[in-house]
This record gives structure tokens, C-alpha cells and sequence, in this order.
């Protein structure tokens, strides 16, 4: 969040300003393309920037070119698709990753300014909105979209693009303990909107933990069932202090649809939960399998921070593995 918080905090001070400014947006991607759908970019008449479309030759082409549009004075809004490979007939990137993705140039009007800032409020907020690029210019609202990302092209003066803006994906962590906070202190870093539940309000690791959006106190994680909803976008990773409170906060939820949930634990204690669930009739084999336990990539974790990173990782893994 507080990358793109950065490219419309500059918009929104050169507007103000009176200091042209031109928004790179990347509507669409594919392949191994190093700007992904969404990477967005602020450039100015000054040469100010915030941002990234991507990195390598391509941005360094892009930023002149933007800076050369503004010294212009004139308004501006085009698509320009680039192709990361050298045996591409037209609009080669200059990079060999292969891929591609369309990219709009885009001088945002004064006018707009009203726009940028309701952006910036709701980022703020931690909230939800629904950012439209298209011929006609930008627009926002805090209208619900349905998507993540829409993008349709008919012609170069036919087409639409849409995003969800602020935070797409939620991670649930269950247990604010030492793993925990190195978690909370990484995924951080990855846009995620990182929300703990524990049942120790003395416990100094919960309240050290600055790098989340909310944290809630609960009598017992049996109470997690009216707390934590399925959700196509939501991760759930349980890492309590103990094989009960494991075993309440996972019998809570196990009946819920996530992207992705995590248990942490030795390989025989979680043996023994799972026997127990399928002889007791509470879950079935098939539906246990969709858990990750032992949780994280195995690369013989020792420490919170090195968990914290291969369980990073494998969220990632799972959070990506539509992309082409």
C-alpha cells in the first residue's frame, strides 16, 4: 500500500502545485512480464518519479518518454503494448524476460485532483474502491468491484479498465506470538491486510506487533467461527501456542472455504490432530489434505524470521499460482 500511496501522493502534489504529471499504468500483462497488471508509475515535468511499471530498459524508456509528452503541454492518453523479446516484429521492450503487457501514458488533468485524493483517503482507510481508466479519463468511487482487475479493448478509443484498489488479499493469523510478528513483519511488506487473533492480552509479542491492521482479543478460538468468513481472497495461517488452542481455532474454521490455510506444528502432531478428525467423523481426509501442514516451504526452518520466510513463500506460491 505505501507504494501506491506514493504515486498518488505525487499526483496529487504536483496537481497542486500546478506541475504536470503523467501516470504510467500497466492494464495488462502476461507471460514473465516484469510489470505486472496494476504496477503504476508517477512521472513529472521535473523528473520527480514514484512507482514502477516494471524496471530495466523498458521503464528507463518510459520515464523519457513521459517527460518528453509533458514538456509538451499538451494532454495525453495512449496504449503502447510491449513485448519483452527481441524477435518481436514492432513494440519490443528492449528486455528478453519474454511476455508482454499494455501500458497507458496517461496527463492527468486538474480536474482530476478530486479523484486522487479520494484514492489517497480510502488507501488511508485501509478501505475498499473501484479505480476506472479509460478514454475519457479517471474516475473513483468506493463502489464495490467484482473483481481484482478488469480490462476490455476494443480500439485504442474503446476501452476500459478496472481495479479494486486498496488491500486484495487478507491474511488471518491465529496466535500473536514470536513466528507470528516476524510473519506480520514480512507480509507487510506484501500488501496484505494482516488481521491476529489471540487469547493472551498480556502477551508482549501481540502488543509489539505494529505491523497489522487489527488485532482482536478472544475469550476462546471457538469464537473464530463467527469471526473469520470464507473468502476466495482470505489466508489463514494457525500458530497458536499450543496443540488445544491449535485444535480449538482449527476445528472453528475447518468447515470454511480459504485460499490458502496453514497449520504449524511437527509433522507427528499434526498426524495425530488429523486421525482424530477423520475417526471422530469431524473432517474427511480429502478436506485435510487442502490444509498445509507442516506449513511453509521446507527448507529446515530454525528460527521465527526463517518460518516467517518459508511461510511467506509458500502464501506467495499459492497466491500466484493462476498467473502465466
Amino acid at each position: 500500500m505505501r507504494k501506491q500511496q506514493a504515486v498518488w501522493k505525487l499526483i496529487s502534489d504536483s496537481l497542486s502545485a500546478d506541475v504536470p504529471v503523467m501516470l504510467l499504468y500497466v492494464l495488462e500483462s502476461s507471460g514473465s512480464s516484469p510489470g505486472r497488471q496494476g504496477f503504476a508509475m508517477a512521472v513529472t515535468t521535473e523528473g520527480k518519479m514514484e512507482g514502477s511499471i516494471g524496471g530495466g530498459i523498458m521503464e528507463h524508456k518510459f520515464v523519457e518518454m513521459a517527460k518528453e509528452q509533458l514538456s509538451k503541454q499538451v494532454q495525453i492518453i495512449a496504449l503502447r503494448q510491449q513485448f519483452h523479446d527481441k524477435k518481436a516484429a514492432k513494440n519490443q521492450s528492449g528486455m528478453i524476460c519474454s511476455g508482454e503487457q499494455t501500458i497507458l501514458l496517461y496527463t492527468v488533468k486538474a480536474e482530476e485532483k478530486g479523484y486522487i485524493n479520494a484514492i489517497i483517503k480510502s488507501i488511508d482507510a485501509d478501505e475498499n474502491g473501484l479505480l476506472k481508466l479509460s478514454p475519457e479519463g479517471l474516475a473513483f468511487s468506493d463502489a464495490e468491484a467484482e473483481q481484482d482487475f478488469l480490462f476490455r479493448m476494443h480500439s485504442e478509443s474503446d476501452w476500459l479498465y478496472e481495479e479494486k484498489t486498496g488491500y486484495k488479499n487478507h491474511l488471518y493469523i491465529i496466535g500473536g506470538g514470536h513466528c507470528s510478528l516476524a510473519l506480520s513483519r514480512l507480509m507487510n511488506t506484501m500488501d496484505f491486510y494482516i488481521h491476529i487473533y489471540d487469547n493472551r492480552p498480556e502477551l508482549n509479542t501481540l502488543a509489539d506487533n505494529e505491523y497489522v491492521q487489527e488485532k482482536t482479543l478472544v475469550a476462546d478460538y471457538s469464537e473464530l467461527k463467527d469471526m473469520v468468513c470464507s473468502g476466495k481472497s482470505s489466508y489463514v495461517l494457525i500458530m497458536t501456542f499450543g496443540y488445544r488452542t491449535d485444535d480449538a481455532a482449527l476445528k472453528a474454521l475447518i468447515d470454511k472455504d480459504f485460499k490458502y490455510m496453514g497449520l504449524l506444528g511437527s509433522k507427528h502432531k499434526i498426524g495425530e490432530m488429523f486421525n482424530a478428525y477423520i475417526a471422530q467423523g469431524l473432517a474427511t481426509e480429502e478436506r485435510l489434505k487442502k490444509i498445509h501442514s507442516p506449513v511453509g516451504i521446507q527448507i529446515k526452518s530454525q528460527t521465527p524470521e526463517e518460518i516467517a520466510v518459508s511461510i511467506a513463500a509458500e502464501i506467495i506460491k499459492v497466491k500466484n499460482e493462476h498467473l502465466t
